[in-house]
């Protein structure tokens, strides 16, 4: 059993500091989903990649007990919430576009109008995701590691405990359901 693994164990029963002891270990790897996430996104968000880490690490902790048999799945995982806080960016940014904050006067409409398209089109994503989700939720794991999580094929397989060649073929279906989903056919 790997160090990571016992610390995910130690996590699970409680022990004080092992979580923080995971994030610390695990830094790297969750940076490198947090710029995968940001480079999907673009202007969307106001977050930063290591912002995007510290708000996931909060998530952990309000989480209380979390139980990880090892590393891919907490990294699975890690992926689900960094794509929770995109999206809740993505809403935020909504409501203050349509009025939920202070008016803010913007000389070049062009740029006002692509920001919430943008958005809207994160949104629109995610909905197509949750129904996807609804039809194969398997499909929509694939979408959420490669997609928002960044993870490799070989990664998704190793956590989902499938071939690659299943995860690609689960990818090209997701892919044309999630494009007619989004086309409204």
């Amino acid at each position: 059993m790997g160090d990571i693994t016992q610390l995910l164990h130690a996590a699970a029963d409680g022990q004080p500091g092992a979580l923080d002891q995971v994030i610390e270990t695990l830094y790297g790897e969750l940076h490198r989903l947090a710029r995968s996430r940001m480079r999907r996104s673009g202007d969307m968000t106001l977050l930063d990649t290591t912002a995007l880490v510290n708000e996931a690490w909060m998530r952990f902790r309000e989480a209380g007990q979390l139980d990880f048999p090892d590393r891919r799945y907490f990294l699975g995982y890690a992926a689900r919430v960094m794509r929770a806080l995109a999206i809740d960016a993505a809403r935020a940014r909504m409501a203050v576009k349509r009025g939920g904050a202070d008016e803010h006067v913007t000389l070049d409409t062009f740029i006002s109008e692509s920001v919430v398209a943008e958005a809207d089109e994160v949104l629109k994503v995610h909905e197509a995701l949750e129904e996807l989700a609804e039809v194969d939720e398997r499909l929509a794991r694939v979408v959420e590691m490669r997609y928002f999580g960044g993870l490799s094929e070989r990664e998704i397989a190793e956590c989902l405990e499938i071939t690659e060649r299943t995860v690609q073929r689960d990818w090209h279906k997701a892919r044309l359901y999630l494009a007619a989903s989004l086309r409204g056919t």
